[in-house]
């Protein structure tokens, strides 16, 4: 007894894509089927496309509103590099800028 054919198509779908069972689970439930994940597969000439993992968790999370398994999804994550912080101002920066002084 092998194994059958419609698991076959995961694990290959799987290893192509380098998924892990979170992300299956969430293409699943998405109603993806393993042939549409090897086809979206970004060749090198599609530099703009995201990887299968990362749509995969793109997209369960707008239609669910989270993303299933333990790591976090790195899109969400804050950047630590120092040029990506935000500058924090107090509450009297927004009095100081009123709109009259605005040229527009």
């Amino acid at each position: 007894m092998g194994k059958s054919k419609k698991n076959t198509g995961w694990a290959e779908a799987k290893k192509k894509c380098r998924l892990n069972q979170a992300d299956i689970r969430m293409a699943k439930e998405l109603g993806m089927t393993p042939k549409s994940l090897i086809k979206n597969i970004p060749s090198p000439q599609q530099q703009w496309k995201a990887p299968v993992k990362t749509w995969i968790r793109d997209l369960y999370e707008n239609k669910f509103g989270m993303v299933l398994g333990n790591e976090p999804h790195k899109a969400n994550q804050p950047n630590n590099h120092p040029a990506h912080k935000q500058h924090v101002f107090s509450d009297d920066h927004r009095d100081r800028v009123l709109d009259e002084d605005l040229p527009f």
